[in-house]
């Protein structure tokens, strides 16, 4: 979550009008319980081993609340609704310390060697949460999981690609080494947001990866009933548009965080209708 995020864990879709109305207390339960591990993770003044007992303690909260014992953690308004969320859904507890593994890791990891590695952070980071929505709408048949993990890891690569300019001066680097090195810069050129022909390149290569992970998991849009596949819809035609405005300014997100207008809600509601249940057809309406 990191693929959640600068402002709240963005990549998390929140339970928006298209959510299930039975389902919207459970997911902004999840919601806030990551938001808030988020925070502790990258907010405010602690330092690094404070932030560390901070998530261990917050993780202590998760295992005593699956265990039904009485809430008198720091965050009552965190645990309160995901104790509820966690007896009436059955929640699968791995999923959610997987969320909190990753908020760990960002406590202490600054870079990846390579993709295979960050695909490895997005796995907790960002894909927990897919499965957790998936759950909850009782899809549980391996293709569906495989393209979920896909969705969820492009949305959080999506989110570094585009906010380089935010992360690199705050020491994050999440553009794979070995891409760097193939691409002939050095961490400190992306970290210091040294704009340049071969940073536009490596930017452009990384968007590919991204929209290609985006549409191997599109098609799950026809699998998820009712509104909330009309959601997922809508989160894989924003990330895909997000990718388009990087395009459009020429892959220099280390020098602007490039964001949706409105003029692109109308887009994304448009594609979401066109996307079509095969395979084919569902890539084109989502180029």
């Amino acid at each position: 979550m990191h693929a959640v995020s600068q402002e709240h864990y963005e990549n998390f879709p929140v339970a928006s009008w298209l959510c299930p109305p039975h389902l919207r207390g459970t997911v902004m339960a999840i919601y806030g319980f990551a938001r808030t591990a988020d925070d502790i993770a990258d907010e405010g003044d602690a330092s690094p081993p404070q932030r560390m007992a901070q998530l261990q303690a917050f993780q202590h909260a998760l295992h005593a609340c699956a265990r039904g014992v009485p809430n008198d953690s720091a965050w009552p308004q965190v645990f309160g609704p995901l104790g509820h969320a966690l007896r009436d859904h059955h929640l699968p507890l791995p999923l959610l310390d997987d969320l909190l593994s990753a908020f760990m890791q960002d406590v202490v990891k600054s870079d990846y060697a390579d993709r295979g590695e960050l695909l490895d952070y997005c796995r907790r980071s960002a894909n927990p949460v897919g499965r957790l929505l998936l759950h909850l709408y009782g899809v549980d048949d391996a293709l569906s999981l495989q393209r979920s993990d896909a969705i969820c890891s492009a949305l959080q690569l999506i989110n570094f690609w585009q906010d380089l300019s935010v992360d690199g001066p705050r020491g994050r680097l999440y553009a794979p080494l070995a891409d760097l090195q193939r691409h002939g810069l050095t961490p400190q050129q992306v970290l210091q947001c040294q704009d340049s022909p071969a940073a536009r390149a490596l930017i452009r290569d990384l968007c590919t990866w991204a929209r290609t992970l985006m549409l191997e998991g599109a098609p799950l849009v026809h699998g998820v009933p009712g509104r909330a596949g009309w959601e997922l819809r809508l989160v894989v035609q924003g990330g895909l548009r997000i990718l388009e405005r990087i395009e459009s300014m020429h892959h220099a997100t280390l020098l602007k965080r490039p964001v949706i207008k409105a003029p692109d809600i109308a887009m994304m509601i448009w594609r979401a209708v066109g996307m079509r249940p095969s395979t084919k057809n569902t890539k084109a309406s989502a180029a």
